[in-house]
């Protein structure tokens, strides 16, 4: 015996949105005198979403699982109601869900070529359940359309929400990779940008200029933490107006700076590094209080592809520390002696 068994008494059509189609005791009654009944066992499939809509079922007992095709949503359809209703019209709509016994249930199947039967027994009957059947279909799509524009704002705002926080850690890297004071790359800033070059070609054709400031504590002492600060800027406004395209200056931590050149030779190097000494001392000629820039020693050498970057910033470095012996204000090659 079935398990589970509504009477379908209740005049009243079913919640918007439903899948099953609640019957009158005359739609009942009349579906039943020309159907076929069907015995089903808990699990077995009735109908496949997809597959041509062209039978319909009438529950007389059990219940059906409904798998809504609007994203996994389930419906239990029990006994009193149709399901599948187009059955009786066309056998070309798709089916738009799945539905499976969860019981052991009773059918009673019906399809096109019992429509002409039915008209004739009870065309009234027949006409007021195709009536409101076709009013909840209406509901139905209403009920998905709304639930697929809520689904679609909800996905819309996560999209927006990652989007947001990939904006955010975009600007966060920047940051990171940036010195704040200056406005140039870092440390951080400048091995990002190794890497990048490593990717594509190696470490070739391109100078390295280490750029420090001369008596920098001094200025500090003197005319302030402020000034001090004026002054780096000024350094760094100065490397910028003299990198082309393809060149890079960063501020390296302090009142160390550094600028990577393309350069194949080096005298395109000097050349640059001369620039931005001519360039201080004709600011220098300038008398101001505080100074808007001080004297600069640079040590310059071409980057070996076999030797990479470290190699070359220990010879730069070398060449840094020959320049600030010999007084300052002045570059110093890192092959010199």
């Amino acid at each position: 015996m079935p398990l589970h068994s509504i009477d379908p008494s209740s005049e009243s059509g079913p919640p918007s949105g439903s899948l099953g189609v609640r019957l009158t005791a005359a739609e009942h009654a009349l579906f039943l005198r020309h159907g076929r009944p069907r015995q089903v066992w808990p699990g077995h499939v009735v109908f496949q979403r997809g597959e041509p809509c062209r039978t319909l079922f009438v529950i007389t007992a059990g219940e059906l699982e409904v798998e809504l095709d609007d994203g996994g949503a389930t419906e239990r359809v029990g006994a009193g109601n149709a399901v599948c209703e187009l059955g009786l019209l066309s056998g070309d709509v798709p089916c738009p869900a799945t539905g499976s016994a969860l019981f052991e249930s009773t059918l009673v199947e019906l399809d096109g070529r019992d429509f002409g039967r039915l008209v004739a027994d009870d065309a009234a009957t027949l006409c007021g359940f195709l009536q409101r059947t076709f009013s909840q279909a209406v509901q139905r799509e209403h009920v998905l359309g709304q639930r697929l524009r809520m689904h679609n704002a909800t996905l819309q705002a996560a999209l927006d929400r990652l989007q947001s926080t990939a904006e955010q850690l975009g600007r966060a890297e920047v940051l990171i990779g940036t010195d704040e004071l200056t406005g140039l790359p870092n440390r951080r800033g400048l091995e990002r940008h190794l890497a990048e070059l490593r990717e594509t070609r190696p470490l070739d054709g391109l100078g390295l200029l280490l750029v420090d400031c001369d008596r920098f504590r001094a200025v500090n002492s003197v005319h302030g933490h402020a000034a001090g600060d004026r002054l780096l800027q000024a350094v760094a406004h100065l490397l910028v107006s003299v990198a082309g395209t393809d060149d890079f200056a960063c501020r390296l931590g302090g009142d160390t700076f550094c600028l990577l050149v393309s350069a194949p030779e080096r005298a395109n190097v000097l050349a640059h590094a001369d620039c931005v000494i001519a360039t201080v001392q004709g600011l220098l000629q300038v008398p101001r209080t505080p100074p808007l820039i001080c004297p600069l020693s640079i040590g310059a050498c071409l980057i070996d592809p076999e030797g990479g970057w470290r190699s070359a910033h220990a010879q730069a470095t070398e060449a840094l520390a020959r320049a600030k012996r010999r007084g300052g204000n002045r570059v110093e090659w890192a092959d010199a002696r």
